[in-house]
């Protein structure tokens, strides 16, 4: 038996910016959904490829993270100019955590923004992973 890996929960502090975040961002869209107030769940994916989702469970605290702290979660983006409109569009709406940067293979191009949560989100390109290898 070989597990698959599925999904990806984060609580959120409020799940509407969270969502509209994802979907203006990231390109999500809402798959499923149940629960009402902080008992509220949403299945976030690409299209309706929900063989990977990101679930977002409402009532989370904000996150609090220093810059020397590489936990994020990561998408890959079709150019390195995606990257630089992603950084600039981040840092005019004051989400900016890494300016854009190179590193060695096989990390590529990438920078980082936060989410209404406070969630470190990279945005990269030249990666071995995803469908814009």
């Amino acid at each position: 038996m070989t597990p698959e890996f599925t999904h990806c929960a984060l609580h959120v502090r409020d799940l509407d910016q969270s969502i509209a975040f994802y979907q203006s961002y990231c390109g999500l869209g809402i798959v499923k959904e149940h629960g009402q107030g902080d008992a509220r769940t949403v299945w976030m994916a690409q299209g309706d490829d929900d063989r990977f989702v990101l679930v977002l469970l409402g009532g989370g605290p904000d996150r609090s993270q220093g810059k020397d702290d590489m936990t994020h979660y990561g998408f890959a983006v079709p150019s390195r100019a995606d990257v630089d409109a992603i950084a600039e569009r981040g840092r005019r709406e004051g989400r900016l955590f890494w300016e854009p940067q190179e590193f060695p293979p096989p990390t590529g191009y990438l920078c980082a923004v936060k989410d209404p949560s406070g969630y470190i989100i990279e945005f990269s390109f030249g990666q071995p992973l995803g469908q814009n290898r």
